[in-house]
């Protein structure tokens, strides 16, 4: 034998055996030999419990066995005994440079291993197979001649799939998964084959949240949001999702423009696997998911002065950057959701039906919505006439609504993008105002702690006009202190609404969680209109 001779040591002399070694000698082989315990062929050179005494003279072996347990028992007995064992991949199959085969594995005649695959120890893909991308093919396992495993499957160790089958993946147990639903959705986005982990996240009143946890090298990660859609709420998620995906892509634009980063400063919405903005579960209920951004936070109070600055900072420059985008081309998904008229006629059937019963447990809350019936006409009226512009608005900013940089503190990604429509710069001015300005949480029981503070309100107003006095015209700059008066009585009047009519709109914990939502709004609409010129002083102040 000569010093540089490339062999080969096969156990097994069987079919599968001479198999195994043709396509040796294709692949440059210059000697190939057997171990086997009963054939007769030439070329047997011994049995197989030999096979020690062979390593020296051909270090490099391989177990052609086709029964799976034996391949796979032979295969480590090699590896154990310090045998070079390589995989064999015949010259006509097609194997992802991304795949990886493992020693002593059999890739046949035109067989195919897609992306990512892993085909661990022994294994033995047979010819015609296809084996699709993300697959683990366990050890010893046998895929038959012109078998299909479709992408994301799992084989167990030596597991035969026959000649012709075809094998779809099985939906695995995922940890925080216990509804169906909600299985279905982690599939439907592609989540499913890998997902490590679920747990809720959030605090919205209105949809149901997940965080999805994805394994990487480091461990797992938070890597999306999953939401279900309150379609009680949302009638139309497909334009929902429409004017999100519109908006957020066209951001992507603007905010390279800028010299910003695209992917931390919007939403990166995902479509599911058959490209669709969202998905529709069994029950008909809407799902979508996002990138989560990390190195963010989210606060449900504001905790400083600095924080409700770049609060006013964030929302100032989301109007400004949607300045040029066509209002007119966004899907209006809850009707009049910020016309203040209306939501005053929804209050007075509401209260007509009292169709729970809760009216006289709430006669001075009524009393204070019906003496502020002119109010709600103020910025109505001014859009009728034209004398405030329609433009792209978020139609619920509140603080929580905004992603801080955790580094830097900054505002960093306008979210919750559900009800982005037209309206007005005064309506989206004003729920920040209700929500940042307040001193206590939008539930607290004890109004003795509930205040509008002013202070707060100059240094949003601060932030906000900074990024908008040359884009908002008089008109708007005048309307904002209304703005925050009656944004605040608006959602007082929401959620008394929502109290008489039994509470099916945002979710609440006790019966009388939405009227004590409206007792704290109602208390700081009491205060701004005590120091409404304070407020009109300090919009102009910073106007200039």
């Amino acid at each position: 034998m000569t010093k540089y001779m490339k062999t080969l040591l096969i156990i097994g002399a069987g079919e599968f055996g001479i198999m195994a070694r043709e396509t040796a000698y294709q692949l440059g082989y210059d000697k190939v030999v057997f171990l086997d315990d009963a054939s007769t062929n030439k070329d047997v050179i011994g049995k197989c419990c030999d096979y020690k005494a062979f390593h020296a003279e051909y270090p490099t072996a391989v177990a052609a066995l086709g029964d799976n347990g034996q391949r796979l028992y032979w295969t480590e007995k090699l590896l154990e005994a310090g045998y070079n064992v390589p995989s064999i991949i015949h010259p006509s199959a097609v194997v992802s440079p991304s795949a990886v085969i493992k020693a002593g594995s059999f890739i046949m005649q035109n067989a195919v291993v897609n992306t990512h695959t892993v085909v661990e120890e022994g294994v033995l893909i047979n010819s015609g197979a296809v084996v699709d991308h993300d697959c683990r093919i366990g050890k010893g396992a046998h895929i038959g001649l012109g078998s299909v495993v479709k992408a994301n499957c799992v084989i167990d160790p030596k597991r035969k799939i026959e000649a012709g089958e075809v094998l779809f993946p099985e939906k695995r147990k995922i940890d925080g998964v216990h509804t169906r639903e909600l299985e279905d959705a982690l599939y439907a986005f592609g989540f499913g084959t890998q997902c490590s982990y679920v747990k809720p996240f959030g605090e919205g009143h209105i949809n149901e949240t997940y965080a999805v946890y994805m394994p990487t090298e480091d461990g797992d990660k938070f890597a999306y949001i999953l939401q279900r859609v309150n379609s009680n709420v949302f009638k139309d998620p497909s334009a929902v999702m429409n004017n999100i995906f519109g908006v957020t892509e066209y951001l992507r634009d603007v905010i390279r423009k800028e010299g910003g980063d695209p992917d931390r400063e919007t939403l990166s919405c995902i479509k599911t696997k058959t490209g669709d903005t969202y998905y529709e579960d069994c029950d008909g209920q809407p799902w979508r998911s996002y990138h989560y951004i990390a190195d963010s936070v989210c606060y449900q109070m504001v905790e400083n002065k600095e924080q409700f600055y770049q609060s006013g900072k964030s929302f100032g420059h989301f109007l400004k950057q949607l300045g040029e985008y066509p209002a007119d081309t966004l899907n209006e998904t809850i009707p009049d959701f910020h016309n203040t008229v209306k939501r005053f006629e929804a209050f007075e059937l509401a209260l007509k039906r009292d169709i729970m019963n809760r009216a006289a447990s709430c006669k001075k809350e009524i009393h204070f919505v019906l003496d502020r019936k002119d109010d709600c006409h103020v910025l109505v009226d001014q859009q009728e006439a034209h004398t405030l512009p329609v433009r792209v608005t978020h139609n619920d900013t509140k603080l929580n609504n905004i992603l801080f940089d955790a580094e830097t503190g900054k505002g960093l990604c306008i979210i919750d993008l559900d009800t982005i429509m037209p309206g007005l710069a005064a309506n989206d001015f004003g729920d920040s105002i209700r929500f940042g300005a307040a001193t206590a949480a939008e539930d607290e029981p004890d109004l003795s702690k509930v205040h509008f503070d002013i202070d707060l309100y100059e240094t949003y107003t601060k932030g906000y006009l900074e990024e908008t006095k040359d884009v908002l015209t008089d008109a708007e700059v005048k309307s904002l202190p209304w703005g925050a008066r009656l944004m605040t009585l608006e959602c007082g009047m929401r959620f008394l609404t929502d109290y008489l009519q039994g509470d099916t709109y945002f979710k609440t914990t006790y019966p009388e969680h939405n009227l004590v939502r409206a007792r704290t709004q109602f208390r700081l609409v009491e205060e701004m209109e005590q120091q409404f010129a304070q407020m009109q002083q300090i919009t102009e102040k910073y106007s200039k």
